[in-house]
């Protein structure tokens, strides 16, 4: 049957060699599973979750019982005084877009302190003109680059304590960069810095990728507000669509008020079927995001051992579900993106190939045969065709898919060795 399916024996006597010698990194990853479970267990029971819950509502979705105990739900869960969680939310981008907006005003300054965000973030904050971005609003932004993948305090201290900072963005997973992702640890270090020097300021964390891979939320370390995406790690690969925003109650209120209108905010939006199935995600997102690890670490140690550079290594500690292949070459790059299509349960017939994609200054290849589409927490593999040409490797709903998958990625690079 492996060959059958494309997997050749190489491939697959190295991957079931190096899964052999992981034991341990997969039992601190089952340690975290069990811990984050028991957490969404017990959340709940708490809220006292019921059948009523899964019921739907349409036009202005008013008095809708099951959105306002999802928000219940993912407030207890994520450690926030409150959450909004929509599926009005096209993305975790549209999200971050959401919360920027609904916080700062012209005139404020917005510092970012991991570099440079994500590239869809680029004409919302106008680092890419666009007409209708923070900048043409009047919105003053600056950028402190990491140091050796830690905070630059100095610089960052520097900057408070002679401007006028209304909100401090964090993006805690590294996006298209070569950085490393930002732990919980070093994100608790940073923020009482910060708070420190000026407790008014805003801190907002992109926390995409980074749910449930540890058993601490950002707003349990200090953060104001959080920000993520629910087809990535909440979503357990079952909600369809949307995002939340979860932290103090009137920065949620007023990210409410810029999702729909002032005066109405989350009084409205409805929920049009979607109640059962985001909390069928999150009560499923401990497993799945384990899942999700256990390939990454596969998926590490696997390309490790065939030569090619790798962050973070299969034994590090990690903050997301993210796994970077530095491959060097477009070629390598292309073909193992193929390999993780060719082993996807959708669209596995078609063949990824670098285009021009909204939001991205480079050309990027994708593989993505998901049940959702662009839900990165099904496995994916992407990256944008640039120097030193990296995948981006993130997702699987299981583990033995996520190995079969890894399989025949490595047999379409052994195969186009010969």
């Amino acid at each position: 049957m492996y060959s059958e399916f494309g997997i050749n024996d190489k491939a697959k006597a190295l991957v079931i060699k190096a899964e052999e010698s992981l034991k341990e990194e997969f039992k601190r990853i089952d340690d975290v599973c069990n811990i984050n479970s028991l957490k969404v267990l017990k959340t709940f029971n708490n809220n006292k979750i019921s059948e009523i819950h899964f019921n739907s509502t349409t036009g202005y979705g008013y008095d809708d019982a099951g959105r306002d105990a999802i928000e219940h739900v993912f407030a207890e869960v994520l450690g926030a005084e409150d959450a909004l969680v929509r599926s009005q939310f096209i993305s975790g981008s549209h999200a971050l877009c959401v919360a920027l907006f609904a916080y700062l005003r012209p005139g404020d300054i917005m510092l970012s302190i991991t570099g440079t965000p994500y590239d869809t973030l680029h004409e919302v904050i106008g680092i890419k003109e666009n007409n209708s971005s923070l900048k043409a609003f009047g919105i003053k932004y600056s950028e402190i680059d990491l140091i050796n993948n830690d905070f630059d305090y100095e610089s960052i201290k520097d900057y408070i304590t002679t401007n006028k900072v209304k909100l401090i963005e964090i993006q805690r997973s590294k996006g298209y960069s070569t950085r490393k992702s930002i732990t919980v640890e070093n994100l608790e270090k940073v923020i009482k810095f910060i708070k420190n020097i000026d407790k008014d300021i805003i801190i907002m964390v992109d926390n995409c990728y980074c749910e449930f891979v540890g058993d601490k939320s950002p707003l349990e370390v200090g953060a104001d507000v959080i920000v993520g995406s629910l087809i990535k790690n909440l979503g357990g690969g079952i909600a369809p669509n949307g995002a939340y925003i979860a932290g103090k109650k009137e920065l949620v209120d007023l990210a409410g008020e810029r999702l729909t209108l002032p005066g109405e905010g989350r009084e409205v939006g409805p929920t049009l079927g979607i109640n059962k199935q985001i909390l069928q995600g999150i009560f499923m997102a401990p497993s799945v995001v384990a899942s999700s690890l256990k390939t990454a670490v596969l998926t590490s140690k696997v390309l490790e051992d065939l030569g090619y550079e790798v962050e973070p290594k299969y034994d590090e500690e990690r903050a997301d579900i993210v796994q970077n292949i530095i491959f060097g070459n477009e070629h390598d790059l292309v073909e193992y993106c193929g390999g993780i299509q060719g082993a996807s349960p959708v669209d596995s017939f078609s063949k990824p190939l670098p285009w021009d994609m909204p939001g991205y200054d480079d050309k990027v290849v994708m593989a993505a045969g998901t049940f959702t589409q662009g839900s990165s927490i099904e496995l994916s593999c992407d990256g944008p065709v640039r120097e030193p040409f990296i995948a981006y490797q993130q997702g699987s709903l299981t583990y033995p898919y996520g190995k079969i998958a890894v399989m025949k990625a490595v047999s379409m690079l052994l195969n186009n060795d010969k």
